[in-house]
């Protein structure tokens, strides 16, 4: 299946045919004049994608190959590109520290599945499925409420089993509408859901999709109308503070961040051991009894026409709310993206057509909004970059191989192209 990708018919926008040039002139340095001419070659094509030596059949297979599909998917065979390449690239995402060394989730394993099955790679921020192992292994179930699933995946993995072979797809085990790809799942609550109030999912999905943290998206220009009663319009007094820079971030960021107005990660009672906890949705008709209570006696309560449809929101999004009680008041999982125009229109919000208008409803329409931008396409093809060639891309690669692969990578959303065109490129490091 992944071999239709390198070779798929282009759109015919003026983009998409930008785009083919760079990829006709990329192919003309073709596996048939040579690219891996030497094994020394092969076997570094090899090593940068699956992270281990080649054997001498797998070398003579890169050298004889006829295209660079065939070449790779010899890489791509090997139990190591899923168990130690993708799982190494991806694991950093699953956690604040953003350390590698994660144990195996559903976050990870849902990203790994992705890109096992060809899917389109924009999906990790929307898909309704959850990778998992499949039922043949006999493994604990998969839970919200632990991580145990994948723990027990993990020992498959020492007995040399690829998650190629272990994965399989399955909906995600929550209310109907929740499902956001890796976002709604349980190693993302855990991570960004836990505590504070829910600005930490929008912050670390724009660091590891988008390869954008806040001070880049910065904006003190756009409108302060939706900014949270938490934030104080004059910190210390001052509030040339707030308009010079708190509103730069606040302003775009809490607009954006009311998507994940029904999500939490629940402790079960014990706030010492998160590993305890559980990802949690307030599905139609929930009234949250600690949003109940925290609004008690709130002025929040007559700002509304309908109070209940506050007592489906999180609480998390009422703390504080006495810090400026005339800011927004979030009653519903509505967002809007004041970063699309101003000075972070650089960031193509709409490179692919396929976006929303600028606004929508829950966290599965946000990430389609940030998926279909030209950054999640640069942020990811310099990702599999660093992965693979050691280093980061400098700025000749930028003008030519980085672009050279993102537009082929916007072409067709595989994220095993970016693997093979950076592996051609850096083989002759």
């Amino acid at each position: 299946m992944y071999k239709k990708y390198l070779n798929r018919t282009r759109h015919t926008t003026l983009k998409k045919l930008t785009a083919l040039a760079l990829v006709i002139t990329a192919s003309s340095n073709s596996w048939a004049l040579g690219t891996v001419d030497t094994p020394e070659k092969a076997k570094r094509f090899f090593d940068r994608i699956a992270g281990v030596p080649p054997t001498p059949a797998e070398i003579t297979e890169i050298m004889n190959a006829a295209t660079l599909d065939d070449a790779a998917d010899v890489a791509f065979r090997t139990p190591d590109f899923y168990n130690v390449t993708l799982k190494n690239m991806i694991s950093p995402w699953t956690n604040e520290d953003q350390t590698p060394f994660a144990p195996l989730n559903d976050y990870t394993a849902t990203v790994i599945g992705i890109v096992k099955d060809d899917r389109d790679f924009r999906s990790v921020l929307y898909t309704s499925d959850v990778y998992v192992a499949k039922s043949s292994y006999g493994l604990v179930g998969y839970s919200l409420s632990d991580n145990n699933h994948y723990l027990a995946i993990e020992g498959l993995m020492d007995q040399g089993i690829s998650l190629e072979t272990i994965l399989t797809p399955r909906a995600q085990a929550l209310p109907s509408g929740a499902a956001a790809g890796v976002m709604s799942t349980r190693a993302a609550g855990r991570a960004f859901f836990s505590g504070g109030t829910n600005r930490a999912m929008l912050r670390f999905t724009l660091i590891n999709h988008l390869c954008m943290d806040l001070e880049q998206l910065k904006d003190t220009s756009r409108p302060a109308d939706r900014i949270r009663q938490d934030v104080s319009r004059s910190p210390g007094g001052d509030s040339s503070i707030f308009l010079n820079n708190c509103v730069g971030c606040h302003s775009g960021m809490d607009p954006l961040a009311q998507a994940f107005a029904y999500y939490d990660y629940d402790y079960g009672g014990d706030d010492d051991n998160i590993e305890n906890g559980t990802l949690v949705y307030n599905s139609a008709g929930t009234v949250d009894p600690a949003t109940v209570e925290i609004l008690e006696d709130t002025p929040a309560l007559n700002r509304v026409s309908d109070p209940n449809v506050l007592y489906r929101v999180q609480e998390k999004y009422f703390f504080n709310n006495g810090t400026f009680p005339f800011g927004y008041v979030t009653t519903s999982d509505q967002w809007t993206n004041y970063w699309r125009v101003g000075p972070n229109e650089g960031v193509e919000w709409n490179a692919t057509g396929d976006a929303p208008n600028g606004s929508g409803t829950g966290a599965n329409s946000l990430g389609r909004e940030l998926a279909n931008t030209e950054a999640f396409a640069q942020c990811h093809v310099k990702r599999v970059f660093k992965t693979v060639c050691l280093r980061d891309p400098e700025s000749s690669d930028i003008t030519g191989i980085i672009t050279t692969m993102k537009s082929e990578f916007m072409a067709n959303y595989n994220l095993k192209t970016l693997f093979a065109l950076a592996a051609e490129e850096c083989a002759a490091d």
